[in-house]
């Protein structure tokens, strides 16, 4: 005989709401930590190119942001080589040299003002497929978090250290969350730090799991409402902020460095 209660599903989100509220609760990092983390994540999951790449959170006072000392890799950073600097990229504390490519965020930021985070970075599954002009599919439930919520950028505007490539690039995003960009790499624009590096993350996922599966056959489309269901719960605050915690206490444990 089966006792199980049959409830909607709508009664068991709500539930998880409520406990994702009371039960999930991170560390309270510095703006400066959490960047630091967001470039190690990134690198640990194979985003690292070089010097290719930029990581930055606004600051508290307007018209300035958090980002890694230019010259550094990903895995190289950590709090005490996080600068803070202006539109400007005049550097206002910390040691060293703005990003010279940090300036194309700041047309992010002007136009989009409930962005308070961009992650763009050059990782290898989501940069060959901008090499052959191919927009992600997204059919997976975990990739679904951008599912309606990744643009693509077709043509590549060049280096983008000028304002008419950040022009571009800001227009091209739209008002998404994410971007391919042509012959380029990832995009991520997000209300906070965690969601900018999970939505990174899961695009070279996306990316990678594409060129897996198209390897084998065709990809099959995920119907809309299951996508948008999905993307509502892997892609809600706190689901977010738990699966970026999770990732940084690996990185904490590997190169506990990363926090001083």
């Amino acid at each position: 005989m089966n006792d199980m209660t049959v409830r909607p599903k709508s009664e068991y989100h709500e539930k998880m709401k409520s406990d994702m509220e009371k039960f999930l609760r991170g560390p309270d990092w510095t703006p400066a930590q959490r960047v630091a983390l967001s470039c190690r994540i990134l690198d640990a999951d194979g985003h690292e190119s070089a010097l290719a790449g930029q990581i930055t959170l606004r600051g508290e006072k307007p018209g300035t942001y958090w980002g890694l000392s230019f010259g550094l890799g990903l895995n190289e950073a950590k709090a005490s080589n996080i600068l803070l600097f202006d539109n400007d990229l005049n550097v206002l504390e910390g040691e060293g040299m703005a990003n010279p490519a940090n300036r194309f965020h700041m047309w992010i930021y002007q136009e989009r003002p409930q962005v308070n985070s961009i992650v763009h970075t050059h990782p290898p599954h989501a940069s060959a497929l901008s090499m052959i002009a191919e927009p992600l599919t997204l059919s997976h439930m975990d990739t679904c978090v951008l599912y309606e919520n990744c643009a693509y950028l077709p043509e590549w505007p060049g280096v983008p250290i000028g304002d008419e490539e950040g022009r571009i690039i800001s227009e091209g995003l739209g008002d998404k969350e994410a971007i391919l960009l042509a012959h380029h790499g990832v995009l991520t624009a997000c209300k906070t730090m965690e969601a900018a590096t999970i939505l990174g993350f899961y695009m070279e996922r996306a990316a990678k799991l594409q060129m897996m599966a198209r390897a084998v056959g065709s990809i099959k489309a995920v119907k809309r409402e299951h996508a948008l269901e999905a993307r509502g719960y892997r892609g809600s605050p706190k689901y977010i902020s738990a699966t970026f915690n999770f990732l940084a206490r690996e990185v904490i444990r590997n190169s506990p460095e990363v926090l001083n």
